[in-house]
């Protein structure tokens, strides 16, 4: 029978409300819980569920753990606050301003650096490089791949 392939079946319902009520509880306990130590928890009482679903039982709750989260973009109050130098520059032709910016991105074993210089008027990407570290050599090269392409 289709209906009781859409329709949930009433024992489900109520084993998440049961599981709602375990989280809760837990919760309340534990806030730093997150969803991966919250399914361990139900398993060692015995309940039979994946991180899909205590995930999907979090969020509909509201529940979220409270822990710090990485801090990468908050600057401190020693660094110097530099002027925007393109105020009120009109950027109407292409290569009359590039800009560049470097990002980290996580792997396994560490991160690599992404290095991207743009032509600001088109958002034309001119030239990236990816390395391991951040040394002179690699953001050089870049700017060698840029000014290979164009001139500011």
């Amino acid at each position: 029978m289709r209906s009781s392939y859409y329709n949930k079946s009433r024992t489900d319902r109520s084993y998440n409300l049961l599981l709602m009520n375990l989280i809760d509880e837990q919760f309340t306990r534990t806030p730093f819980y997150g969803v991966s130590e919250m399914t361990a928890w139900l398993r060692a009482q015995g309940y039979q569920v994946n991180h899909k679903r205590v995930r999907w039982l979090m969020k509909l709750m509201g529940r979220e753990p409270f822990y710090s989260r990485l801090r990468t973009s908050i600057c401190g109050s020693e660094h110097k606050v530099y002027p925007y130098l393109l105020k009120g520059v009109r950027v109407d032709r292409p290569d009359k301003v590039w800009c560049s910016d470097i990002t980290y991105i996580r792997l396994f074993h560490g991160f690599v650096y992404l290095l991207v210089w743009m032509d600001c008027s088109r958002r034309y990407i001119l030239s990236w490089e990816l390395s391991i570290s951040l040394d002179k050599e690699f953001r050089l090269q870049a700017l060698r791949g840029s000014l290979w392409l164009g001139e500011p």
